[in-house]
């Protein structure tokens, strides 16, 4: 039997896409609906609106389960933060709690510069101890200090100073955090990195930017029709994503910091799925510009020059491309079913990837180039993680219907859109699968996460 599950992942074969089928189209989790233009939208089609902040968003994380191992660690009130839009330790603490790697304690406020007693913080049980201070520079920014401190050998472990505007206060504190973390783990932290996501709410869809942790939301685009599967650039600085607001998939791309964006695939047909080179100078996409999807590259600034990378009598879509920037991953049902497979930039032979599952899509590598991330249905749609160097495959949820995934720029994390209760929401799960957070809003339904890059 074919699931509205299929029939929204592989839309091409099954629906005529034309005018009016967005009406129908939330939930569209197909990163490959393939589109093309070369032309500046001056004005937006369908009631489309750039750039708006919604009002009195609201983000709320449920953190369930801890890590194998969790480091205690006291976080002092940081001193001087009387009148300050956000208070600089509660960020702290609130992503260090949530990562699941530690066991935050409060301490009483303590600056940087304060003798420690190392001895009261050793029988509360603490192994490591951060205070900090915020000064009001004279041209306005703040001064931003804090010390990490070892209690176990009673020696510091690092600090610094970080300068911020008043507006910026919130990012400082999450670029503080992540230098704990990195000390503390030896991994990259992921809390001054930002989250993509789109919201459906009264009829009207919403392309939303936010902090990890779902603070902070801005609403680039606003329109009546769909918008789907948006992707970092490399460098953060742009979000490609599809909208159907001229009735049909186009491929966009979106300058985050002035609000211009660019048709850069519009051509006949379907235009989808776009993703990101790792030079951010091309994008695969997948279009049918012959009839059935098929996956081009194309110039990233402009849409020019489209090549085709794949040439089959079935779908292929939703590409990826791996770390090495000559890898591009794919989902095709050329077997019968849709599969995940791979092949070269150059156009080398196509290799099939994932076989644990009759249906397996929207294949997401990580990082650093060891993991596949995909959807595979086993009595429902869950996320799976396969090893690629040794093939041992997981399944890290337990929902069972999850689509979407994309992972934290550290290789840690995986996010997702999931359905409970009646309401779509998001989750990031820990790779070893022990740790889960579900953030829900008050935009109403939220999926198709894309987590950005690492600040630069």
């Amino acid at each position: 039997m074919i699931t509205m599950h299929d029939r929204l992942k592989f839309p091409v074969r099954r629906l005529a896409l034309g005018k009016g089928l967005s009406a129908g189209l939330w939930g569209l989790s197909l990163r490959g609906l393939p589109a093309g233009s070369t032309c500046l939208s001056a004005a937006l089609g369908a009631g489309a609106v750039l750039a708006q902040r919604p009002a009195a968003a609201q983000m709320r994380i449920d953190v369930s389960g801890v890590g194998a191992t969790q480091l205690p660690i006291a976080i002092a009130g940081f001193t001087g933060i009387d009148g300050l839009p956000h208070d600089v330790a509660a960020v702290i603490r609130s992503d260090l709690s949530r990562i699941g790697a530690f066991r935050v304690l409060d301490q009483p406020a303590q600056s940087e510069q304060a003798p420690v007693d190392f001895g009261g913080l050793r029988a509360r049980g603490a192994e490591a101890f951060v205070a900090g201070s915020v000064t009001r520079q004279a041209d306005g920014r703040l001064d931003i200090r804090y010390r990490l401190h070892d209690v176990i050998k009673q020696a510091p472990l690092a600090g610094e100073s970080v300068l911020a505007s008043p507006a910026d206060l919130r990012l400082a504190a999450h670029k503080i955090a992540d230098a704990i973390y990195q000390r503390l783990t030896g991994e990259r932290g992921i809390f001054a990195t930002r989250i993509a996501f789109v919201s459906r709410q009264a009829g009207r869809y919403r392309l939303n930017v936010a902090d990890w942790d779902g603070e902070n939301i801005v609403s680039p685009l606003t329109s009546p029709e769909p918008i789907i599967s948006p992707t970092w650039s490399p460098d953060g600085t742009r979000l490609a994503y599809v909208s159907f607001e001229a009735r049909k998939p186009v491929v966009y791309v979106h300058q985050l910091a002035t609000g211009q964006r660019r048709a850069v695939a519009n051509f006949k047909g379907s235009n989808s799925a776009p993703a990101w080179s790792p030079d951010g100078n091309t994008l695969a996409v997948a279009l049918t510009l012959d009839g059935l999807s098929q996956i081009y590259l194309i110039n990233a600034t402009d849409g020019s020059s489209p090549r085709r990378l794949t040439s089959s009598s079935s779908i292929d879509t939703e590409p990826v491309f791996a770390a090495d920037g000559r890898t591009v991953y794919f989902t095709s049902d050329r077997g019968g079913a849709p599969q995940i497979y791979r092949t070269s930039i150059d156009g080398g032979a196509i290799s099939r990837v994932t076989f644990g599952s009759s249906y397996n899509t929207s294949p997401r590598v990580s990082p650093d180039g060891k993991q596949l991330a995909f959807i595979t249905r086993r009595s429902g749609y869950f996320v799976g993680l396969k090893d690629l160097a040794s093939g041992n495959e997981s399944v890290l949820t337990d929902g069972g219907q999850e689509e979407a995934p994309s992972f934290a720029p550290n290789g840690q994390w995986v996010m997702y859109a999931t359905r409970a209760g009646g309401r779509e929401s998001l989750m990031a799960v820990s790779i070893d699968g022990r740790i889960r957070q579900r953030l829900t809003n008050t935009l109403g339904d939220i999926r198709e996460p894309a987590w950005g890059p690492f600040p630069r």
